[in-house]
């Protein structure tokens, strides 16, 4: 028990200190009754903003019909509503689903899955990846050491390829640089026939919302086809309606064998899925993975009402003009402050980056303290400060978290 009394473990990293009692769209509330606008929503989950009506109205009327009902035993009768959802919203080449309640199980999945549909006993991840936090999860993961410090040794059989440098001056050439890194790896450290699956995110996360270049995912589907390699989009993070598409690998010309979904999908509700060919789930021995709270009945009601609120006529137009007014207004910054090193993103999946971590970090405290405005770092060097509101979120709301920006970097310059 640490000096204050809590019986809480301490190993939470923590963004504020902010004790809150409630949510309501783009706003939390604290004990003392303050309203805070949150621009992290809860890291990039709650899609349709907190506690939004129609995903509430969901969930209690599920909690009164079954909170339990465990997937190996008895099909409850949303499961095959969601999977037919899911159908209908992702790539085509994506038509089988699994259910779980986090991203790092999905992920495991997503391994295992691809190894037993292969027959492959290794997987490619890209440098600055995040995929997770448990052993395996973490092995795919090169975006922080610290996240990885006194964990090891971590499982075997992750091979961990050149991602391209987004800052490099000459994009073409760092691609090209990059996919010659992929090519060497195969002949190196790994042959090409042993590798059951790529995993790449459309939009890299953790380390610091960098848009993956088109090119570069083309180069990887290639390679893939041509060696029987599965592709498989981890969009936990950039997955419905972020990036002002229900999913971020939409703005490639590339279907993914295996589609990895978490976070948004019920609004922040612990739920995720796992989308696949057919043909890969056929593959995939029955018994031999599953879990107690697979696919549980209120995540899928859940997950239903959020689906709901993301495909109503206009919503994701919505996304893609607040996210077009939020770069706009963050690039005329940079005339402010030569700190401010890039702006990028796609949708509302945004990232300022600064020259150094403790500047963006005082913005960040700053926006905090005198605008109540909260916002929370990322990348290798926590020198980008990303922005990812609530999809709800409003034109004003935009407004008022750049003014309280504009007013962190005159303050902190």
């Amino acid at each position: 028990m640490g000096s204050s009394g809590s019986h809480l473990s301490g190993v939470w990293a923590k963004v504020t200190d902010l004790k809150v009692v409630r949510g309501e769209g783009c706003r939390v509330f604290d004990v003392n009754g303050d309203a805070y606008l949150d621009f992290t929503a809860g890291i990039a989950a709650a899609s349709t903003g907190h506690c939004h009506p129609t995903v509430v109205k969901a969930i209690a009327e599920q909690a009164h019909r079954f909170v339990h009902a465990q997937v190996n035993v008895y099909e409850h009768d949303l499961l095959e509503p969601v999977a037919a959802r899911l159908a209908e919203l992702t790539p085509p080449s994506i038509d089988t689903f699994f259910f779980s309640n986090s991203s790092d199980e999905i992920l495991e999945a997503a391994v295992k899955v691809a190894k037993h549909a292969t027959g492959r006993s290794s997987i490619i991840t890209f440098d600055g990846a995040f995929h997770g936090r448990t052993l395996l999860t973490m092995a795919m993961s090169t975006s922080r050491a610290i996240d990885r410090e006194g964990y090891g040794p971590f499982p075997s059989g992750v091979h961990v390829a050149p991602f391209p440098d987004p800052h490099a001056s000459d994009q073409e050439s760092e691609i090209s640089r990059a996919l010659r890194g992929l090519d060497r790896l195969f002949q190196t450290q790994i042959v090409a026939r042993d590798v059951a699956a790529i995993f790449v995110e459309p939009v890299i996360g953790e380390r610091g919302y960098i848009p993956t270049p088109p090119a570069f995912v083309a180069g990887l589907a290639e390679r893939c086809a041509e060696h029987g390699i599965l592709f498989i989009a981890d969009e936990t993070q950039s997955g419905f309606g972020r990036t002002g598409k229900m999913f971020a690998i939409e703005a490639h010309d590339v279907e993914p064998d295996i589609l990895c979904m978490a976070k948004g999908i019920a609004s922040g509700f612990p739920f995720a899925a796992l989308g696949m060919r057919r043909s890969i789930d056929d593959k995939w021995r029955p018994g031999s993975h599953g879990g107690s709270s697979n696919g549980t009945p209120i995540g899928c009601a859940a997950a239903l009402a959020t689906i709901e609120v993301l495909t109503a006529d206009g919503f994701l137009d919505n996304v893609r003009n607040r996210g077009t007014q939020l770069i706009d207004e963050l690039r005329n910054f940079q005339q402010l402050d030569d700190a401010l090193l890039h702006v990028r993103g796609r949708g509302l999946m945004v990232a300022t980056e600064f020259d150094t971590p403790e500047r963006a970090a005082a913005i960040v405290e700053h926006c905090l303290e005198h605008s109540k405005v909260i916002l929370m770092t990322a990348g290798t060097r926590k020198r980008t400060i990303r922005w990812m509101p609530p999809l709800i979120v409003t034109a004003d709301e935009i407004d008022e978290a750049t003014a309280a920006f504009s007013a962190a970097i005159r303050a902190t310059g």
